[in-house]
């Protein structure tokens, strides 16, 4: 009779698994069907009917319209940059605070904690000022500081908490065999935090990928724009063409679904390395 309970108990779980996956996946497929179809054929067929033709056009001309190859290299440069500079940025902050001790602790994190916190339309002024005051308003730089500072916060708060549990035992050791502070950091603490260090990195590039209102405000010229700002160009006050809305959605989704693709092992091996630990 348990058994029996198990095994319905396992194909409800499975149905509900089924049910919601389905529920996740519905608006991409939505998404793909319509971008490859033509206006007509999506005035005649509506939104969920498949494409009488798989054309390409809508596709082609909104890559086009918006120089998306421009658009992608510039988000690729800008999000590779943060990602890399941020994770350098919180391993430093956070092994003078999670190993070092250095006095002040608790406010450092504290600031870095508030740091994340504060919503970006608040310091959109404050920035686009200080931008123009540095000469780098309308600059890449401008943007991939200010991300630096808002991811490399928040990596310094988690790889904080991870170095504050670090092994005394293994740090010690290293200082008797005459280890200074640099080789502590290169030598034995990144090395080990490898894989937590590339979950950062994958989500920094990810979210900074994904940004849009900062961005928007610091990059008026379209030559520096970038993925996000393009696909928001295809909507209009008054009217919009759902067929190359559709296409803008559907290119901006690939690069950023490539990349956790290509860095999925990564990740699980950071996450299943910081819960074996």
């Amino acid at each position: 009779m348990a058994e029996r309970k198990a095994s319905w108990a396992a194909w409800l779980g499975l149905l509900f698994m089924g049910i919601f996956t389905v529920l996740i996946l519905a608006p991409f497929f939505i998404v793909t069907i319509n971008a490859f179809k033509t206006p007509s054929d999506y005035a005649s067929h509506g939104p969920l009917g498949l494409p009488a033709v798989w054309s390409l056009d809508s596709l082609a001309a909104f890559w086009e319209r918006v120089d998306f190859t421009g658009k992608l290299l510039n988000s690729l440069i800008i999000s590779s940059s943060v990602a890399v500079v941020g994770v350098l940025f919180a391993l430093l902050n956070a092994f003078a605070l999670g190993i070092g001790r250095v006095k002040g602790r608790l406010l450092f994190l504290v600031l870095f904690i508030l740091g994340n916190t504060i919503p970006q339309e608040t310091l959109a002024y404050p920035i686009y000022y200080f931008a123009k005051a540095l000469h780098v308003y309308g600059h890449p730089i401008a943007v991939i500081v200010v991300f630096i500072v808002i991811q490399g916060a928040f990596g310094t708060y988690l790889l904080s908490s991870v170095f504050s549990a670090f092994p005394r035992e293994m740090l010690e050791a290293a200082q008797v065999d005459g280890a200074n502070k640099n080789t502590l950091l290169w030598r034995i603490v990144a090395p080990v935090s490898v894989p937590t260090l590339s979950v950062l990195f994958t989500f920094f590039f990810i979210w900074t990928w994904n940004e849009f209102f900062l961005p928007l405000i610091l990059l008026p010229s379209n030559a520096a724009q970038t993925v996000p700002i393009a696909i928001s160009v295809t909507q209009g006050q008054h009217n919009m063409d759902a067929t190359m809305a559709s296409a803008s959605a559907l290119l901006g989704l690939l690069p950023c679904l490539v990349f956790f693709v290509l860095f999925q092992r990564t990740l699980t091996r950071g996450v299943t390395a910081g819960s074996i630990k």
